[in-house]
């Protein structure tokens, strides 16, 4: 299967066009990233450093991982049914453009800004860490492990939520029905990362090439079987066909 770079460029742009006058997508994309950002911080910035004894047998920072899988949601969500609400996805539908195609361009257009957000966030947090919290406390959170597992499962656990959320807003009528049910489909993602982050799950380096791999095949498998069952007609006239 060949796709056009050119057909989902085009794509790409024209969502990313639609982000900035859609309200609802950029609320998301500012207070998810604020949300996950402060409660970490205020741990790093206020505990006392009798506690980093503590701290550094949990991995606290793989509870910013909400953010990749919370945001993607709430921009994949929209992707489909909020153009058709809006009267522009006929047109484009009706082009000789491939469902792999229109789906892979509206996927990245999710996920570029929400790893961008996802890495610049994380970078302000440990440029607060290695600046304002006292020396034991920066010693017990910024952990090579750690941080490469944030670099590693960022881009992975959004693509997940992006095709839960594309497979979601292919099939909904409403765009804050859609918004509402992605978000609620990448809570499980926030409960992992939250329960290994707080060791209610221990972490270890074989449950994360394990679930980095399940993420790669899941990912791969979103994209298949969101193109295969995509629905051009019903999309464009409403109705399905028997």
């Amino acid at each position: 299967m060949s796709v056009s770079g050119r057909r989902v460029r085009a794509i790409f742009r024209k969502e990313l066009r639609e982000y900035r006058r859609t309200s609802s997508i950029v609320t998301a994309m500012v207070v998810f990233p604020l949300i996950f950002l402060i409660q970490p911080l205020v741990v790093t910035l206020i505990l006392p450093a009798s506690t980093s004894a503590q701290l550094s047998q949990q991995h606290l920072l793989l509870y910013m991982l909400a953010i990749p899988a919370l945001v993607p949601a709430a921009l994949a969500a929209y992707a489909v049914v909020g153009e058709r609400q809006q009267g522009t996805l006929e047109p484009v539908l009706t082009t000789p453009i491939r469902r792999q195609e229109f789906l892979f361009g509206k996927a990245l257009a999710s996920l570029v800004p929400s790893v961008g957000i996802s890495y610049v966030v994380y970078a302000f947090f440990l440029a607060c860490v290695e600046l304002f919290a006292q020396q034991a406390m920066a010693s017990a959170l910024l952990r090579g492990p750690d941080i490469l597992a944030q670099l590693l499962f960022t881009p992975l656990i959004a693509g997940w939520s992006i095709w839960v959320g594309i497979a979601i807003s292919a099939r909904s009528n409403d765009p804050r029905v859609a918004q509402q049910l992605g978000l609620l489909a990448s809570l499980p993602s926030v409960a992992v990362t939250s329960l290994i982050a707080f060791n209610g799950i221990h972490a270890t380096l074989g449950l994360a090439l394990s679930l980095a791999a399940a993420l790669t095949v899941l990912d791969t498998l979103g994209w298949r079987i969101s193109s295969a069952t995509l629905d051009r007609e019903w999309l464009i006239s409403g109705e399905r066909y028997r």
